[in-house]
């Protein structure tokens, strides 16, 4: 383990504490992919996607990769709000393969702070519990990306429908790379798998200001499940 870290404090649950959100603004959990995609409309959301978060004082909490979408919408959030606005959280074993090593602290000033963790599910909690204590308008993004980007969407959304948590979720559909699950949701609902209130839970966007919007004005399903999740 290298010393980012050693010098991590821990919280009561055993995670990493987060990183304070000095901003007191939304945190916005962005999920995407580590290629480009075969078209220049995935990086320019991307970046279209970190310009509306600083113009909204949002931080940006992420998979803490260096190359492609993820790599994009950090990068240029940093170059806009400084380092503090983002931060990375990955596990040990991708560590060197999405995020170079041995930098001397260089790729912070490019990619935003970084968190180093044990395994997924703890990258997983922690960015999640970092939006739940974001300010208003805090919530989930995907961008466009493969399968890491489409569990973690669907791991919030169920979150989301047990009550575990109520931050918005959004899927930023570029040049209709979502399209095939949006009609999916549907199909749901019509085989009664999916109830007509939490097709609600995960909602579309087609631009970066958009995003930001439903963010603001999400509103929570009433088929969610009321469920205890404080319990000892």
């Amino acid at each position: 383990m290298s010393s980012d870290t050693a010098a991590t404090q821990t919280s009561s649950d055993g995670l990493p504490a987060p990183i304070p959100n000095t901003k007191k603004g939304p945190v916005v959990a962005v999920f995407c992919g580590a290629s480009s995609g075969n078209k220049p409309e995935h990086l320019e959301a991307a970046r279209s996607l970190a310009h509306a978060l600083h113009a909204n004082n949002a931080s940006l909490v992420y998979g803490a990769g260096t190359t492609g979408i993820m790599g994009e919408v950090a990068k240029t959030l940093v170059s806009l709000s400084g380092p503090q606005s983002v931060h990375g959280i990955i596990p040990d074993a991708l560590f060197g393969k999405e995020r170079p090593r041995e930098t001397g602290g260089e790729d912070e000033k490019i990619y935003g702070t970084k968190t180093i963790v044990k395994n997924m599910h703890t990258r997983k909690k922690m960015m999640a519990r970092e939006v739940i204590e974001g300010g208003p308008g805090s919530g989930f993004v995907a961008l466009s990306g493969g399968y890491g980007t489409l569990e973690e969407l669907a791991e919030m959304i169920t979150w989301n429908q047990l009550g575990i948590h109520g931050r918005g979720i959004v899927v930023y559909n570029v040049d209709k790379y979502y399209d095939g699950l949006i009609e999916w949701v549907r199909t749901s609902v019509t085989a009664g798998f999916i109830t007509p209130g939490n097709a609600g839970i995960l909602v579309e966007a087609l631009d970066a200001e958009e995003v930001i919007k439903l963010l603001k004005e999400y509103k929570l399903s009433e088929d969610r499940m009321q469920l205890d999740w404080d319990q000892d």
